[in-house]
């Protein structure tokens, strides 16, 4: 497994290729579960809890994701100050992931993206979303989702059709957002 450098939008090559619409795989694979293997690596180690693979510049219909919903973690130990247990990790795959339907109830997140650094800002989904994709295996999965991981799914869903979280938002709010990630980019330069 390897760590890969994230496309970030502060770099005009790096977004051109965030803006483009990934393709779509046409078997799960060796090779694809080699790229997923990748992506969860790079995402754990940014960290982040979803990562779409055009984030990597692999412009395929591959996502990856751990919302740190797994069970406690026996062998962590907790230390002072730490509100939550430790969790065993629980990463997810997609591999062509589609929604099918979506709520009219929407949920407001403040969502922030491993592509445009320390940046937050709040992004209204559905809240509810039945979806559809091949699982690891390449096996068919259909399932409604909700919360915090119909709002990770969406967004990750984005990306693989050439939209960031900030295309959500205002021009005003998006202007802000890109600024400050150049900003922060000029600085750590």
């Amino acid at each position: 497994m390897t760590v890969r450098r994230i496309l970030t939008v502060d770099n005009a090559a790096d977004l051109a290729v965030l803006k483009q619409v990934s393709t779509p795989v046409e078997a799960v694979d060796d090779g694809v579960r080699a790229l997923m293997d990748d992506m969860l690596e790079t995402m754990y180690a940014a960290p982040g809890i979803g990562l779409a693979a055009v984030q990597i510049g692999e412009l395929t219909r591959v996502v990856v994701m751990d919302l740190g919903d797994g069970a406690p973690d026996p062998d962590a130990g907790a230390t002072e100050g730490d509100e939550e247990p430790a969790r065993v990790p629980n990463p997810r795959f997609f591999v062509n992931p589609e929604v099918l339907w979506t709520s009219e109830e929407t949920l407001p997140y403040e969502e922030g993206c491993l592509s445009i650094p320390e940046y937050f800002d709040s992004v209204e989904r559905p809240a509810r979303a039945r979806v559809r994709y091949l699982d690891r295996e390449g096996r068919t999965v259909e399932e409604e989702i909700d919360g915090l991981y119909a709002v990770c799914f969406q967004h990750e869903l984005d990306h693989l059709n050439g939209v960031l979280f900030i295309d959500h938002l205002s021009r005003l709010r998006r202007d802000r957002a890109m600024a400050k990630v150049k900003k922060a980019a000029r600085m750590a330069a």
